[in-house]
This record gives C-alpha cells, sequence and structure tokens, in this order.
C-alpha cells in the first residue's frame, strides 16, 4: 500500500486571520489544463493545543492589569482630593473589579480579571457568569490575576459578568460583551447577483465581459435578503465565454488579492466551482479574471455566513443519495428534458427528520447526451434563474452545492437540457439550529501537493491528512484538485476509522473507501472541486485515488467548522 503523510499543528486550526480561500493555481497546456509546481514549506512541528490561546491569555491580562491600574489610578486620586488626611482616615478601602477578555478559537473565549484595593492581604472570590447559563468561581489573593476560559454551544454575543467578593465581604461587579469568531450559517434562496452576460449585478445596462486581468464586483450585503456584516457568503461561481485559458479569484473587497484560484478554465469552457467567499467590510467581494482574455462570469448565491446564533454544521459520513442510474433516491429513469424531480432530505440517509435548514452536497452529471446545467434549490418552490452544475455532451462533472432545504423536507433539480443525463447526489453534511459546529477561517495553506516532490498518489491508494491535537474539530472546507492525470477516475474523500496512534504505531489497517466521488477526471485534464471535509471521530480524512494510473493531488485548506 502506497500512502502519503503530512502532520499538521493544531495551530493551524484555531488561528483565525482572514477569509481568504486557498485553492489550487492551474496554469495551461496545449489542449488541456495543467498545474505548474508552487513551492510547499515543510510541515511544522506537531504543537500542543494550547498554542492556539497563549497570545489570547497574553492579551487578556494585559488588558485587566492596565484597566487595573486606571481604576486604582483613579481610586488614588479621589481620595487625594478629600479634605484632610482625617477624612482619607475615615474613607472605606476601596475596591473595585477588572476584566480583559478575548476570543480564541470559534467558540472559546477567555478572560483575565482582578481587583483594584488598598487591601494589602487576603483572598477574592470571583464568580464568573459566563452569559449562557454556565459560572465558575475562582479565587485569588488581592493582588493577583485570575485567568479562565470557556467554549461556548453557539456563536454570536454573550455576555460576560463578573462578580468579585474581597476578605471583608466587599463586592464589585463587571460586565463586558463578547462576540465570539465562529460564523454560523443562514440559506438564502438561490439568486443571481451577477451575471456579466446581461449586467445583473454590474450596474451597468447590457452585457460586458470581463476583460484581460480585469475584476467585477460582487454585492452581498444588501442583495435580497443579506444583512449587513456577513462575513462569508457561500457562492456557485461560473466561468464562460473564455477567450484564453485561465482562473479567478474570489476574495473580500477591499483586501489584496491572493495568489491562489478558485475556478481554473480553457478557452471555449464553461465550468462552475462552489466557494465560501470572504466579505469585505464594504460588503462586497472582488471576482479577478487572471486570463489574457476576457471572460463572463455568473455568481449565484445559496447562503452566508455571519457571527450570530443561526444554523451549525454537522458532517456526516459522505453517503450517496440519489443514483438514478441504479433508481437510488430518485426515479429509474435518467432525467428527460427540461425536467425536475424531487429528492427527499430530511430523515434520509442518517440526516434528522426535522430541523435541516440547509445540506452539503456533492452533485454529479453522468454521460449527458447533450449539453445543459442542473439548478438544485429547495422543494416545494419554483425553479430559479441559477446553475449548480454545467456540463457538455458525454462529460462526467462534479460541483460542491450548498443549498436550503424546503419546508416540505425536499429539495428539486432540474435538468436543464434537451437531452438525458444520470444524475448522482452525495451527501456530505447539513445546517440547523441543533448544528453545534461554527465556521472559523484558516490562514491559507497547501496541504498537499504531490507536484512538489514528484510522487503522484499511486492508483486505488490514499493520502490521509492528520490533524494532530486538534480539539473539537467538525471538518474542513478545502479544495482539491487532480492534475497530469493519465486515465480515468474519480477521488473519494472520506474519514479514516484508524486511530492517530495506529499512524504513530505502525499499526494502520487499511481502509474502506464509501461508494461517493467528489470529482472525476479523464485523461490529461485538471479539475478542482471544493468538499466539506468530515474528519470523524479521529480528525484524520482520507483521499483516495480511484482510478488505475497514478495522478498528482493537490490539496488547499481554507476553513473549519468547531464544535464546543
Amino acid at each position: 500500500m502506497f500512502r502519503h503523510r503530512v502532520m499538521i499543528s493544531a495551530a493551524v486550526v484555531a488561528a483565525a486571520v482572514g477569509f481568504v480561500p486557498v485553492t489550487a493555481q492551474a496554469a495551461p497546456s496545449a489542449g488541456a489544463a495543467s498545474a505548474a509546481p508552487t513551492p510547499t514549506p515543510a510541515p511544522a512541528p506537531a504543537k500542543g493545543p494550547s498554542d492556539g490561546t497563549a497570545a489570547a491569555k497574553e492579551a487578556a491580562g494585559k488588558a485587566a492589569t492596565q484597566e487595573i491600574a486606571a481604576k486604582t489610578a483613579a481610586a488614588k486620586a479621589r481620595a487625594s482630593a478629600a479634605s484632610g488626611p482625617a477624612a482619607r482616615t475615615q474613607q472605606s478601602p476601596y475596591f473595585d473589579v477588572s476584566m480583559g477578555a478575548s476570543t480564541s478559537g470559534a467558540l472559546s473565549a477567555g478572560l483575565a480579571t482582578g481587583v483594584s484595593t488598598d487591601l494589602t492581604y487576603g483572598v477574592v472570590r470571583y464568580d464568573i457568569d459566563w452569559g449562557d447559563g454556565n459560572v465558575t468561581t475562582e479565587f485569588s489573593l488581592v493582588d493577583g490575576l485570575v485567568y479562565a476560559d470557556h467554549t461556548y454551544a453557539r456563536a454570536g454575543a454573550h455576555t460576560i459578568t463578573i462578580k468579585a467578593t474581597g476578605p471583608g465581604g466587599e463586592t464589585a461587579v463587571t460586565t463586558k460583551t463578547m462576540v465570539v469568531e465562529g460564523s454560523e450559517f443562514t440559506p438564502h434562496a438561490p439568486t443571481r447577483l451577477l451575471d456579466t452576460r446581461d449586467g445583473t449585478g454590474t450596474g451597468t445596462p447590457g452585457g460586458r465581459p470581463v476583460g484581460a486581468n480585469g475584476t467585477t464586483r460582487v454585492k452581498i450585503a444588501g442583495s435580497g435578503s443579506i444583512p449587513d456584516g456577513v462575513t462569508a457568503v457561500a457562492l456557485n461561481i461560473t466561468v464562460t465565454n473564455a477567450a484564453t485559458a485561465g482562473h479567478v479569484i474570489a476574495y473580500a473587497s477591499g483586501t489584496k488579492r491572493p495568489e491562489t484560484s478558485n475556478v481554473n478554465f480553457v478557452k471555449g469552457q464553461t465550468v462552475p466551482n462552489l466557494a465560501i467567499v470572504p466579505v469585505g467590510k464594504d460588503g462586497y467581494v472582488e471576482l479577478a479574471n487572471r486570463s489574457l482574455g476576457s471572460v463572463d462570469l455568473i455568481a449565484d448565491v445559496t447562503g452566508y455566513f455571519s457571527r450570530t446564533a443561526a444554523g451549525g454544521y454537522t458532517s456526516v459520513e459522505p453517503t450517496r443519495l440519489v443514483d438514478t442510474r441504479q433508481g437510488l433516491g430518485a426515479s429509474t429513469v435518467a432525467p428527460g428534458p427540461q425536467k425536475t424531480f424531487g429528492v427527499q432530505v430530511a430523515g434520509a440517509v442518517g440526516l434528522p427528520a426535522t430541523g435541516v435548514t440547509a445540506v452539503s452536497l456533492n452533485v454529479t452529471v453522468v454521460n449527458p447526451d447533450q449539453a445543459g446545467h442542473l439548478t438544485v434549490f429547495p422543494g416545494g418552490g419554483q425553479a430559479p434563474a441559477t446553475s449548480s452544475v454545467n456540463f457538455t455532451a458525454g462529460q462526467t462533472v462534479a460541483n460542491a452545492v450548498i443549498v436550503p432545504v424546503g419546508p416540505d423536507g425536499r429539495i428539486s433539480i432540474r435538468h436543464a437540457s434537451f437531452g438525458y443525463s444520470g444524475v448522482i447526489v452525495d451527501v456530505t453534511g447539513y445546517y440547523g439550529a441543533d448544528g453545534e459546529a461554527a465556521y472559523l477561517p484558516v490562514k491559507p495553506e497547501r496541504l498537499e501537493d504531490t507536484r512538489t516532490y514528484g510522487w503522484p498518489l499511486a492508483a486505488l491508494s490514499y493520502h490521509e491528512e492528520i490533524r494532530w491535537g486538534a480539539s473539537g474539530l467538525e471538518a474542513l472546507v478545502l479544495n482539491t484538485t487532480v492534475t497530469n492525470t493519465r486515465s480515468a477516475g474519480h477521488l473519494t474523500v472520506a474519514p479514516d476509522p484508524n486511530t492517530q496512534d495506529d499512524y504513530l504505531n505502525g499499526t494502520v489497517e487499511r481502509p474502506t473507501p464509501p461508494n461517493t466521488s467528489v470529482l472525476n477526471w479523464t485523461k490529461d485534464t485538471t479539475v478542482a472541486n471544493l468538499v466539506q471535509a468530515g474528519t470523524g471521530n479521529n480528525d484524520i480524512v482520507d483521499f483516495w485515488n480511484r482510478g488505475w494510473e497514478p495522478t498528482d493531488l493537490i490539496i488547499d485548506l481554507f476553513g473549519t467548522y468547531n464544535r464546543s
């Protein structure tokens, strides 16, 4: 058995440094897209889970110390202003409490607290109400600081209240409202926010493609029912009418354009890719055309993330929900021209029967006999003017989809083609009020690029990603890319049943991959797709080459889901 191993520290999982997606960048070659190797730094040594909170603890302690000093100085100034030494002697001891607080990770907050007082000895009791029904009690000497931390069950704002009780019964109270770093998901009816072919969302009448190395803006906040202050958005970005090969970069307005890509394309190709894109402070995202020719761009929204309690994420074992070729979950007949069919989501394949607001899917079109597209939308409604997967005759192509679930617990799939196609739907997770995981960006990082050391992923083998020391990890948000393909195949991504100790001790048993797929390829192509990869019970994810020849694999990380 042939495997690749990369060890990633828990500090990477806990970092929150900006919503910038990292994806594989592919440069064109004659007849097909190919990806130019980029240097990959050596993996960082494994670190303990406390590394991600050390800076937050230091910041909280510094803030508390500064506030204590300020309150002490103010109290002394008030005492000095009293009339005469006798009056000052008769005053009660001053006693006040201060707090410094900071956030760490998706759902955690930490604080440091202490008192400003002229008491010189004794013990202070601190009752800390975290604002979610949990109270902890700590003790310290009058001149000491107390450090405490807490993990919340949900994202959003939480008001922390501290009551300090001195050795003589003196009391003081302080409060502070903290907003944790994690974001939860709110589904949005599939809506077209941008279409440069007809001018939708461009602010100009008529269609106008994005020029060579040009950029267009997409208004997020204020579009449809999307409020101000959202942190990220789920966009299906489609490239069409490409004059030359290139790639598109999606990033937050007002930030530096990253040297990454979200959608790769060749001349004349129509290709989509789902992206979870950061939103700028002005409520916009930027789409940059990184090619030497013009291109039309389309952007459809299906939901957004905000630092409020909305819908948390729950990953599931990748499971096939629909395969029209076998009559699984839908009609036994391949969808015909302009046909729509429904799919039961709530209560299916282990999903909850109620409370599912949106679902994370991988949707694949198989052997269509004419070109067209699929539109995935909530059950019980009319098909919107959006697209989820685009295809040409004979092409097998997949795309990740996040789609709201209708009030009937169903989704619908419209087959917008004049021919017949096979349709496959795999489920990887869902959102809902009972979901425990919040979304957290990480510093953009390339986890794997087999081109760097000339060691492609062998046929029918797998590469494992091990998240050493991770705590509360639910899923990884990744962009996976295959390139330099030598024959047809597909990629499967799934949690690994082996433990981390099994890998350390050499007692690994070869896993069995599920009957699902993330992306499909043919010979001499570069294909990318987003995947929300559940990490299972052991924080290990496997990437399987389900083809008969080796292929290069690129894995980019740009976010995690973390639970309490």
